[in-house]
């Protein structure tokens, strides 16, 4: 009978098991299986990849079924065969003939002398499978909870997706340095040298809003409009942005009549939001009425038009990047005087910023500091989350009032003080997103799972990336992080904002989410800076439903959130958020909105030394870097006008 049992243990339970598993790792379906290893090898099977879900409800509720470890384990299987077992054996004492009966007596005969022997072995086989099913059980439990996916705190709800990402071991490619930082920032009375939650630069305070001023050499509207210019733009929130304020500029440059533009679905974005539900339609139409007639769309003669037939539909393939106004008057106006319409499909990035006529300049800042306005309920919202991080208000400023209008906070009662809750706060864009890191081609510390890992995404997300990899000399990892081309890592954005002097208190809103790694990577931030706040963090289930699915909207909000913040820092400049909101910084901050840039490259140099280099040298080394991203220049030939708007174009200089 031990034989017996031995075999059912083995063979049915490891089968059960392994089909089991195969649902987990998502397995093909007719793939062989090979003989698997048994519990504390599964959990390297769970390992391979993150998932994504429909409903984060179904997931978990599967997970917490409490009879997925028996089945895991093939509990259910290993008692069903002792019982056919025993069921067997008596079924067959139970068939009785001639000869068995005499064989039946002298068993009768011989069990009489034998009772008690047999009844310590029974009892020592019963305690023997009481142990084995606890053990079973315990197992099962840690295997379970060890292997278990767990949803990270930033997961990304755009388009009703749940990331979930298995844990992972913490990486660090600084751990020297992040102890140096711990300490220091535990001296509680130290004092900073310099304090970067005020602008460095008094000059920042000359500068002045003035894009909505009229002047006398500004031309006003034709009396007779060249025909409909139609916008379909691509992208996200801040790509949208950028095309509807380049779009105005065109319909001015061609004496056209803008059709209120539209938004692109996007399969990456997953968002069927439009202008009206984003920006305030009406109050766009009112604040450009002087500068260019706007429709909500095309008269009825035009509607039945096949634009495509025409020929006058114009994609990003037939105008070029940063393409400059001859471009537009030569190829552009004539399609648009032959057929009354053209329509621009994508634009994304089509018109430059030099050399453009002073007043087109004025009417792109102008659309993007004034007549964009979000919806009530995106303005409603986002000031509900400012107060949740903020418990203490000083008097609004012209930036709060631009971006939240009647919902920006009022002063706060004078019982409210810093004790009460964080009197300001810092904003984070932190650009580390799973795709931003594998197109980036960098090592981030991860080992050999995380290179295999990226390449895998590359593979199916970047092929053009990868057949131009084939053709051209490649670039070590290294040489890539001494160019200052990779992404920031959270802990070099800890470690960033540590050198500046940051306390550990300090309340962090952290814009965007999907942080590739989750709490691996996030880990060596949140040692040091603990008050880490998002809106999913800060707003109720109930109170994101309205933008659930709406991944530009829900972008909104993180822009509100950033602009309005007393620092914004950001980690990649070359983010299109990241540009426009230090841009609105500037615009509205009337000197009094700082924001940090760091220099990749220059960070890459002193980080290399992360092994000997001194406390104190990183802090003045990472203090005159950031010092002088926050100086006051003037706007240079070819700088986008939506990020750097101190030109005379957008500001007066007081």
């Amino acid at each position: 009978m031990f034989l017996i049992h031995v075999k059912a243990r083995n063979e049915t339970p490891l089968r059960e098991r392994d089909s089991c598993i195969e649902v987990f790792t998502m397995g093909k379906q007719g793939s062989p299986r090979s003989a698997r290893p048994i519990l504390q090898n599964t959990n390297s099977l769970f390992r391979t990849k993150d998932y994504h879900i429909r409903s984060s409800s179904d997931s978990l509720g599967a997970s917490t079924d409490p009879s997925i470890g028996r089945r895991i384990l093939g509990g259910d299987n290993y008692w069903n065969s002792k019982v056919v077992l025993l069921h067997g054996l008596k079924d067959n004492s139970g068939k009785f003939t001639p000869c068995k009966g005499v064989y039946v007596g002298k068993k009768h005969t011989w069990f009489g002398r034998n009772v008690k022997p047999i009844a310590f072995i029974l009892v020592l086989m019963a305690s023997l499978f009481l142990l084995d099913s606890l053990m079973v059980s315990i197992f099962g439990s840690i295997n379970l909870q060890g292997s278990s996916p767990t949803i990270p705190s930033d997961a990304h709800e755009d388009d009703n997706v749940v990331s979930i990402h298995e844990e992972r071991p913490t990486v660090q490619m600084y751990g020297r340095l992040l102890k140096l930082a711990s300490m220091v920032l535990a001296e509680e009375f130290k004092q900073d040298s310099l304090n970067f939650w005020n602008e460095p630069y008094h000059q920042a305070s000359k500068w002045k809003p003035c894009a909505d001023k009229k002047y006398r050499t500004t031309p006003g509207k034709p009396d007779k409009s060249n025909g409909y210019i139609m916008v379909s733009a691509n992208g996200g929130l801040n790509q949208q942005r950028v095309a509807i304020c380049n779009a105005v500029a065109v319909a001015s440059l061609l004496n056209a009549t803008l059709v209120l533009p539209k938004f692109l679905y996007s399969n990456v974005w997953k968002d069927p939001s439009q202008f009206g539900d984003i920006y305030q339609e009406d109050y766009f139409m009112r604040i450009l009425k002087d500068d260019i007639d706007i429709v909500k769309e095309l008269p009825p003669h035009l509607k039945p038009l096949d634009i495509e037939a025409m020929g006058t539909l114009i994609t990003d393939a037939d105008i070029v990047k940063e393409a400059k106004p001859d471009d537009y008057i030569t190829s552009v106006l004539p399609l648009l005087l032959q057929n009354r319409v053209v329509h621009f499909l994508g634009f994304g990035n089509r018109l430059g910023f030099d050399p453009l006529p002073p007043h087109l300049q004025r009417l792109r800042c102008k659309c993007n500091f004034h007549a964009l306005k979000f919806v009530l309920k995106i303005q409603k919202v986002g000031s509900l989350l400012i107060k949740r991080i903020k418990k203490y208000y000083a008097a609004p400023r012209q930036l709060d009032k631009q971006l939240l209008g009647d919902f920006a906070p009022g002063i706060s009662p004078k019982q409210h003080n810093i004790a009460s809750g964080p009197s300001r706060y810092l904003a984070l864009h932190l650009r580390f997103e799973e795709d931003m890191v594998a197109y980036s081609l960098c090592d981030f510390g991860g080992g050999d799972y995380e290179k295999k890992e990226l390449e895998a995404y590359r593979d199916v997300h970047f092929p053009l990336l990868i057949e131009r990899l084939k053709n051209s000399k490649p670039v070590s990892p290294v040489e890539l992080r001494k160019l200052g081309r990779c992404p920031l890592t959270p802990e070099e954005a800890a470690l960033v904002l540590a050198a500046l002097g940051f306390k550990p208190e300090t309340f962090i809103y952290l814009a965007g989410s999907h942080i590739y790694g989750g709490s691996s990577r996030m880990q060596p931030f949140t040692s040091l800076y603990p008050n880490l706040v998002t809106k999913e963090t800060l707003l109720t289930s109930s109170e994101l439903a309205p933008f659930k699915n709406f991944s530009s909207q829900l972008a909104a909000l993180d822009f509100i959130a950033c602009a309005t913040s007393d620092v914004f820092a950001m980690t990649d400049s070359g983010s299109q958020l990241s540009s426009l909101v230090s841009g609105f910084r500037t615009y509205y901050g009337d000197g009094h909105a700082p924001t940090l840039r760091p220099n990749k490259k220059r960070l890459a140099a002193i980080l290399s030394e992360n092994r000997t280099i001194g406390w104190n040298t990183f802090e003045d080394r990472v203090r005159k870097m950031i010092e002088e991203g926050q100086r006051v220049q003037l706007r240079g030939s070819g700088r986008s006008i939506y990020r750097q708007p101190r030109c005379p174009e957008c500001m007066c200089r007081s």
